[in-house]
């Protein structure tokens, strides 16, 4: 990634969802749980570079398989990773 520790770090509410901006849309991180597609696509609209969330944060199984689906359609050059 080659990013310092010294870039900005934000905090927003999306969709009751807290999620940390780094850098602007560098990065997008969300760590909740019960995440469900209305956050995703309004996060996806938004075009991070990169997001994150966390493996077991989904509402279901077919959340977690939508997103690389949702951010094809509205943000197709979003890297997205669960970690």
């Amino acid at each position: 990634m080659g990013r310092g520790f010294t870039l900005p770090i934000t905090q927003e509410t999306i969709a009751g969802f807290t999620v940390l901006f780094v850098d602007e849309n560098a990065l997008a991180a969300c760590f909740d749980t019960n995440i469900d597609e209305a956050f995703v696509k309004e996060l996806a609209a938004r075009h991070p570079m990169r997001v994150v969330f966390r493996d077991a944060g989904f509402a279901s199984d077919s959340v977690k398989i939508n997103i690389e689906q949702i951010f094809k359609l509205i943000s197709p050059a979003t890297e997205i990773k669960t970690l």
